[in-house]
C-alpha cells in the first residue's frame, strides 16, 4: 500500500505540471511576441518572456513525468513570487475587472513550495533513472 502523502504529492505534481505546461504552450500559440510586448510594458526585459514560457513548458513536462521535481518546483515558486510582485500585486488578490488577481499565483506557489519540500517519487522518472527507492513508501506499506 502506498502512503497517502505520496498519492497526494503525485496528484499535486501532475496537476501543477499540466497547468504550467498549458500556460507555456498558450504563450507560444498566442504569439510569444505578444508576451514579450506585455513584459516590456511592465518593465520586465522582453527576453524574459521566452525564459518564462520555456520554463513553463519544460518544467511542466518534467513535473508530469516526475523528473527533478524539487528543482522545478523551486523554479516555479520563484516564478510565482516574481509574477505576483511584478504583475499581479497592483491589481489585488481577486483582480480589477480587467486583469486576474494573484489568487491563482498563490495557489501555484503553495503547491510548488509543498513539492519543493516534500518531493514526489510515486510514478516518477527520477525514481527509475536514479534508482531512488523510497524507504518511506516501503515503511508505509
Amino acid at each position: 500500500m502506498v502512503q497517502k502523502n505520496e498519492i497526494g504529492a503525485l496528484i499535486l505534481r501532475i496537476t501543477l505540471g499540466i497547468l504550467f505546461l498549458i500556460h507555456g504552450i498558450v504563450k507560444f500559440q498566442g504569439g510569444i511576441e505578444n508576451t514579450v510586448g506585455w513584459f516590456e510594458s511592465i518593465n520586465i526585459p522582453g527576453f524574459m518572456a521566452y525564459v518564462v514560457a520555456l520554463l513553463e513548458v519544460i518544467g511542466g513536462i518534467a513535473l508530469i513525468i516526475g523528473f527533478a521535481t524539487r528543482l522545478v518546483s523551486i523554479l516555479f515558486a520563484l516564478l510565482m513570487v516574481g509574477a505576483t510582485i511584478t504583475a499581479k500585486l497592483p491589481v489585488g488578490l481577486l483582480g480589477n475587472g480587467q486583469m486576474a488577481g494573484y489568487e491563482l499565483d498563490l495557489a501555484f506557489l503553495a503547491i510548488s513550495v509543498y513539492l519543493a519540500i516534500n518531493g514526489s517519487k510515486l510514478l516518477s522518472i527520477s525514481r527509475l533513472l536514479f534508482n531512488e527507492d523510497s524507504n518511506e513508501i516501503k515503511r508505509a506499506a
